[in-house]
Formats: C-alpha cells, sequence, structure tokens
C-alpha cells in the first residue's frame, strides 16, 4: 500500500541530491500555464460572460449571475447546522487570538539627529479570497483566509468558490455560511483560472444580471487551489500579488520508537484522503514502527470512507513513502530536505527535536497535537507551503496582507552631515545627477565634514 525507501546507507547526500531521493509528486503547473492562458485572455476581454461560460464547461452549471445574493448568504447560516456553526465559530475564535498578535507596530528609528526612517505596516487594499470545490467542502478555508486580512484591516475582502450544480449554481451552502458568518457580504460563484482572472481584470461590465455590479480588481489573491489555480496565479503574477502555488498537500511525520502507530497511521490517512495526489511521508530510525504502521494502515484504510479514489492512490503513489533513516539526526536531515508543508514530530523529546527543524510550513509537537487540530481549530493557519517551498516561504498570515513602507524624514542639518557621502557614491555608480540632486539643495556646493 505504501512504499519504502531505505536510507540507513553510509552518510546522507547533501542539497539536491538528497532532495531527489525523496517522494514528491508530480506538479507541472508550467505545462498547464498554456491551457489556462487562453482562459485568462478570454476573461480579461470579455469579463464576466467568460467567467459564466468557463463555470458552464468545468463545473456543469450555467449561472445567472457570479455575485451570491445577499439574502442566500442569510439563509445559508440560518440553516447552517447549529453543531458546524459552533464549530466554525471556535475556529473563528481561536484564529483571531493568534493573527491579532501578528499585527506589526509602526516603528521610528532615529539614525542621526534630525534625520529618521519610519517603518509603516498598511494593508492591501483589496484581497480576492479562493476557496477551492470539488471533491471536498472546505468552509475551514473561508476562515484561515479571512481572518487574517481582516486582522490585516484589509478593507475590501471578497470570495469566490465554484459554483455548484446540485445547489442551484451557488458555491456550497456551508462556504456560503462561514462567509457570512465572517461578516463577507461579496462572494462569487466562480471557480478554477477563470476565478483568478476575474479577480485580477474585474468584471465592472457586468454579468448580465440586472442591477449586479461585478467584481471589481484586487492588489492580492490567497487560497489554496488544484493546478489550473496556481498556473493562473503564476500567470497573472505582478498584475495581482499572490500568496503561493499552491501545489498537492503533504504531510511528514519524523517518528521514533515511542510514536504510537495507531496514531501515525490514521495521521497519514487523514492527509490521503484529500486527494489521490496526496502526500503521506513517514520518516523513521525505528524498523519496528515502520512495520506496525504498515499493518495498522491496512485496517484502518480498510475502515475508511474514500479508499479507492483518494486513500489508497496517494498512499500508493510515488509521492508517499515510509523512509527509514540510521538515527534522528539523519531523519532532521531528511525532513529539512524535504520541507513539509505539515510536519509532525512523533518523538521523544518532541519539543526539543522542534526546535531543530528548519523547514517547515507548519509543526506539530507530540502525539497531542496532530495536523487536524491545525486545519480547524489549533489557532494556527493552515494555509501553507507546499512542494518544498518551506525552505523559502511562509504560511498566510496578516503579514501576508501587509506592505512595509518606509518613511523617510531628514532636516537640513541632517542631510547636509551626509551629503559628501551621497554625492561621492553618486559618482562611484556614474550617476551624476543623483549627486546633482543633492548639490542643489546647498548651492551647488556640498558641504563638507
Amino acid at each position: 500500500m505504501i512504499s519504502r525507501i531505505d536510507l540507513r546507507g553510509e552518510a546522507l547526500p547533501e542539497g539536491s541530491a538528497l532532495r531527489d531521493l525523496l517522494p514528491r509528486a508530480e506538479f507541472d503547473v508550467e505545462a498547464a500555464l498554456e491551457r489556462v492562458r487562453p482562459i485568462c485572455e478570454d476573461v480579461r476581454h470579455h469579463g464576466a460572460a467568460a467567467v459564466i461560460d468557463y463555470g458552464e464547461k468545468f463545473d456543469g452549471v450555467r449561472v445567472p449571475g457570479l455575485r451570491v445574493p445577499a439574502e442566500e448568504l442569510t439563509r445559508a447560516l440560518d440553516e447552517l447546522d447549529p453543531a458546524v456553526r459552533a464549530a466554525l465559530e471556535e475556529s473563528v475564535r481561536r484564529a483571531r487570538l493568534v493573527h491579532r498578535e501578528q499585527r506589526r507596530a509602526t516603528h521610528t528609528t532615529q539614525v542621526v539627529p534630525g534625520g529618521t526612517v519610519t517603518e509603516k505596516w498598511i494593508p492591501v487594499e483589496r484581497v480576492g479570497l479562493y476557496v477551492p470545490g470539488g471533491r471536498s467542502v472546505y468552509p475551514s478555508s473561508v476562515v484561515m483566509n479571512v481572518v487574517p486580512a481582516q486582522e490585516a484591516g484589509v478593507e475590501g475582502v471578497a470570495v469566490a468558490s465554484p459554483p455548484q450544480k446540485e445547489f442551484g449554481g451557488l458555491p456550497h451552502p456551508t462556504i456560503l455560511a462561514a462567509c457570512a458568518l465572517l461578516g463577507v457580504d461579496e462572494v462569487y460563484a466562480a471557480g478554477g483560472a477563470q476565478a483568478i482572472a476575474m479577480f485580477a481584470y474585474g468584471t465592472l461590465d457586468g454579468t448580465g444580471t440586472d442591477g449586479e455590479p461585478g467584481c471589481a480588481p484586487v492588489n492580492l489573491v490567497t487560497g489554496p487551489g488544484n493546478i489550473y489555480v496556481a498556473a493562473a496565479k503564476r500567470l497573472l503574477k505582478g498584475r495581482i500579488g499572490i500568496d503561493a502555488e499552491a501545489g498537492p498537500t503533504e504531510i511528514a511525520i519524523l517518528a521514533d520508537s515511542t510514536a504510537d502507530p495507531v496514531h501515525v497511521a490514521a495521521d497519514l490517512i487523514s492527509q490521503a484522503e484529500h486527494d489521490p495526489m496526496a502526500a503521506s511521508v513517514l520518516v523513521t530510525d525505528s524498523e519496528e514502527l515502520a512495520a506496525a504502521t504498515e499493518a495498522e494502515l491496512k485496517t484502518q484504510v480498510a475502515a475508511s470512507k474514500h479508499v479507492d479514489d483518494r486513500i489508497v492512490p496517494a498512499l500508493a503513489g510515488r509521492q508517499s513513502a515510509i523512509v527509514l533513516v540510521r538515527d534522528l539526526a539523519d531523519g532532521l536531515e531528511v525532513v529539512d530536505a524535504y520541507g513539509a508543508e505539515h510536519l509532525e514530530i512523533q518523538t521523544a523529546a518532541a519539543a526539543a527535536v522542534a526546535d531543530r527543524v528548519r523547514n517547515a510550513g507548519a509543526i506539530f509537537v507530540g502525539p497531542w497535537a496532530p495536523v487536524s487540530l491545525g486545519d480547524y481549530c489549533a489557532g494556527s493557519n493552515h494555509v501553507l507551503p507546499t512542494g518544498g517551498c518551506a525552505c523559502h516561504s511562509s504560511g498566510l498570515s496578516v503579514q501576508s496582507f501587509l506592505r512595509g513602507v518606509h518613511i523617510v524624514d531628514y532636516t537640513r542639518d541632517a542631510l547636509a552631515d551626509v551629503a559628501h557621502h551621497v554625492v561621492t557614491l553618486a559618482e562611484a555608480e556614474d550617476l551624476p545627477a543623483h549627486g546633482a540632486a543633492i548639490k542643489a539643495r546647498f548651492g551647488w556646493k556640498v558641504p563638507q565634514r
């Protein structure tokens, strides 16, 4: 059901040589670019009509208008299962606690008397938040995208999620209810690359529905999606800011002989049920744990849902494996090379081991902090870097929606004190007009210090 990779030889290879030995899903965003390019161009030139046409083509339903009516949002929240509402409210409460602490304060540094540089953090004006549909329903993704945007102070928040044929072309009602719960009233029934293009170019031409104003362009798009969403983000990056090109979801578990194979197997399966391309990786120095986990996988998979269409293909795919290492030190090298979206540490002294990890989207410490907790109610964010991008990128946070702006304020005396250095550097770079801009302020004679 799941393959093994044995790295218990001599020394581990370094860098890319080690990464090449590890399991990873094939996710060719570059190839998908040519599929999404005409879609994005069509939306650019034909606006909402193109978005509606592609919704009919790819989602199997033609919507009368893209924007979800306010009464549908209200109805979805009113009809939401009370237990689901309570769970979402708790998820929101905990996420707000964590993300509110992330907001940076304005800070002023006095460089010299009369010369200051202030760093001010300004939220982007308008964001488009993408919530995927398809195999599963993700109201949790509404929470994880909307909460940090709101805590950052973003004024304009729009959500897009694919239209669902079974709900008359509206996004799933639980998605709509989560939006209503968070006070988001601008929601669009649009999915895939066409939704990303809608956010980038806007649909202010209208949608064919009387009185509907259309979607204004946004500054930033966040949220996970399939390969075509990732490709559209890559194509349109620059016109819009993006959080990341999210690939298939991943879990890596670093475990030793103290880990419970029941927990390990359950956590591997929990990630595999997302998608047949999902990655589930166990890194361990314990042959006994590896064998016990394999046995548990057979037992637990048989009792699971989504077995044939998701879990088995994911566990059996090239992206999943049990990786055997000589010791915990090698295990840490392997998980750092892998750079997992989600990394669980199920070892003795788990907190100390977790402190040694360099590359992971989020780290879950010990047996009582499974990834599922982070998906919903830990307070952390579950929009995280995939495909090894954790070595250079972070998960979604309040910072994702803020821009740091430097405000430079110098007096005449403060400028005079450093003017000769500025002129010298300008001339060294053969940019004499830069120096002239300084000289002009002092009658073309730069004070010497």
